[in-house]
């Protein structure tokens, strides 16, 4: 197999229908793992590998899969530079940063490039399996557990005023178009709660929690609650630590 392969397409009656996983990692051996894993599930459909940023880029655009599954650090273009590449030419094409948080110091800026979420490499099978399926599905990927850890390591790039005052100039004007619910759901967003504990902490059902999420994502002209959560930090509505 080449560095960057393109596989063929299933013969199943159900391919058609498959949600199409392309592969961009620099380490043949997470390529193969991860298409082994992705390969034993009904619905999921390696289309291609690559093993760098430009070779994702072409392919993206050439097999147009439903998620690319993107490592941070490759050779020539990173992951970083692709997924905006891919994101802005692709917009239906879904990607989710591979990251091994010890070492990645650019998972947030993969967010602001456009990513739909981030992922630990050491991610157990059943996870990544349903972190594809809920990208495919228009949804994003920011669990509690991995937003902490985000804020955690990159806590002193976000800005550190007074909540909600973003630039010295003072509030960020998009924040005006919230009511003040839907602020308050923004923040328990940002500070990595589910939907399920933000029903629980402000004693509503969790249908009211998900429309009141998909206004803010309407209001702000948010494409998933991955960009909510940038925006929260950018504008300063909810601080690191």
């Amino acid at each position: 197999m080449t560095e960057s392969t393109v596989l063929g397409a299933g013969t199943s009656s159900g391919a058609a229908t498959a949600i199409r996983v392309l592969l961009a990692d620099d380490q043949a051996l997470l390529r193969m793992g991860f298409r082994m894993v992705l390969e034993a599930e009904d619905g999921l459909e390696v289309v291609g590998e690559a093993a760098d940023g430009a070779s994702a880029v072409q392919m993206a655009g050439a097999l147009r899969p439903d998620v690319v599954l993107m490592d941070v650090r490759m050779p020539g273009m990173n992951g970083l530079e692709a997924t905006e590449q891919i994101v802005r030419a692709h917009p239906d094409s879904r990607v989710l940063i591979l990251t091994t948080f010890d070492v990645d110091e650019y998972a947030f800026d993969g967010l602001r490039a456009g990513a739909s979420g981030f992922l630990l490499k050491d991610t157990r099978p059943a996870d990544l399996v349903q972190a594809i399926r809920t990208v495919a599905s228009g949804d994003a990927v920011v669990s509690p557990r991995v937003t902490r850890r985000m804020l955690e390591l990159f806590g002193s790039h976000l800005p550190t005023g007074a909540a909600g005052q973003g630039a010295p100039g003072g509030p960020d004007p998009r924040l005006a178009r919230l009511t003040a619910r839907e602020l308050e759901v923004l923040t328990l967003v940002a500070e990595g709660l589910s939907n399920a504990e933000i029903a629980g902490r402000l004693f509503v059902s969790e249908t009211t929690v998900k429309t009141h999420v998909g206004n803010v994502l309407g209001k702000l002209d948010l494409r998933d609650r991955v960009q909510a959560v940038v925006l929260a930090y950018e504008t300063g509505l909810v601080r690191p630590g």
